[in-house]
């Protein structure tokens, strides 16, 4: 069965642990981790994931949209995220290399992103050691955007990567997850689907995460 990760990015941060208990019946709680650089928005970083991290024992997903992410990958997985990604595009391959290390000797998961105009053949040196790829269907940094259909052949491409050279690593869909977008990337080969607004603006969000998971 298809994953879900709520985005806390549309949660309301003013009474942020009651929408986590409001989201309990999905599979991870997503953070996207802006710096301003990488991506032109700025969100929020450590001291949240930490504080997160001590109310709740859902698996909590990093997204590192910062530039030179190795400074700081390792510091979020010792926070408390069970999963980081961070981006093909924001680092040297000898700085990426170092990084899956890292976190993986810490005990975690770790992963990598790619933007939409990256192809997929950027995260096959790295295959063997990743946990989870994320492939954006939006350009990072904002929140509402609408789902690039036009992702779909690279989503493709990258789960027949996947099953050939490393079967236990999920692909993570990241971007304009609606009902609709969700059983089109299911369709196509996606195990988690990040939403955000979509989830967050519902009454009832566990019905809707029912119902993204198709």
């Amino acid at each position: 069965m298809v994953k879900i990760a709520p985005s806390i990015l549309s949660a309301d941060f003013a009474r942020l642990y009651d929408d986590i208990v409001d989201i309990k019946t999905a599979d991870y709680l997503h953070f996207d981790v802006m710096d301003g650089l990488f991506v032109p928005s700025i969100s929020f970083g450590m001291p949240v994931l930490a504080s997160v991290r001590k109310v709740t024992d859902m698996i909590l997903d990093a997204h590192l949209m910062i530039m030179e992410p190795s400074r700081y990958a390792g510091q979020f997985a010792r926070e408390g995220a069970d999963i980081v990604t961070f981006h093909v595009e924001a680092d040297s391959d000898e700085a990426i290399r170092r990084t899956l290390n890292e976190i993986h000797e810490l005990g975690k998961k770790v992963g990598l992103a790619i933007k939409p105009a990256t192809p997929a053949s950027a995260v096959l040196p790295y295959i063997d050691q990743l946990d989870m790829i994320v492939v954006m269907t939006v350009e990072p940094g904002f929140g509402g955007q609408k789902f690039m259909a036009d992702m779909m052949p690279k989503l493709r491409e990258i789960r027949a990567m996947v099953d050939k050279h490393n079967p236990e690593c999920e692909i993570e869909i990241d971007g304009g997850i609606n009902v609709e977008t969700a059983a089109i990337c299911i369709a196509n080969g996606a195990d988690v689907l990040v939403s955000g607004s979509d989830i967050f603006k519902q009454s009832d969000r566990a019905k809707r995460i029912a119902e993204l998971r198709g």
